[in-house]
């Protein structure tokens, strides 16, 4: 039943990271040119938070770096959009 429960929860986690492209392609679509939505930084982070929690839980330290590094990139991002506001579309 655990395991199951993590493999649901993981599934979850690359969902909400996967809807961030959908969200980007839906977004740019609307504005017919290349765009990158606040909304999308947001579902990064919170799909990547939820993908290293299932790697620290399978104890895989290649998924663990690499999620850890995205979710830095990702706050960077919106630190730099609150920065200079004029530029989120």
């Amino acid at each position: 039943m655990q395991e199951r429960f993590w493999l649901i929860f993981g599934l979850c986690g690359q969902a909400v990271f996967a809807s961030r492209f959908l969200v980007q392609w839906i977004a740019s679509e609307r504005r017919k040119r290349s765009v990158i939505p606040l909304s999308f930084w947001w579902l990064s982070i919170a799909g990547s938070m939820t993908l290293l929690t299932y790697a620290i839980y399978k104890q895989d330290p290649v998924f663990i770096v690499g999620q850890t590094f995205g979710i830095l990139i990702y706050l960077r991002n919106l630190y730099l959009l609150k920065r200079h506001p004029e530029r989120t579309d």
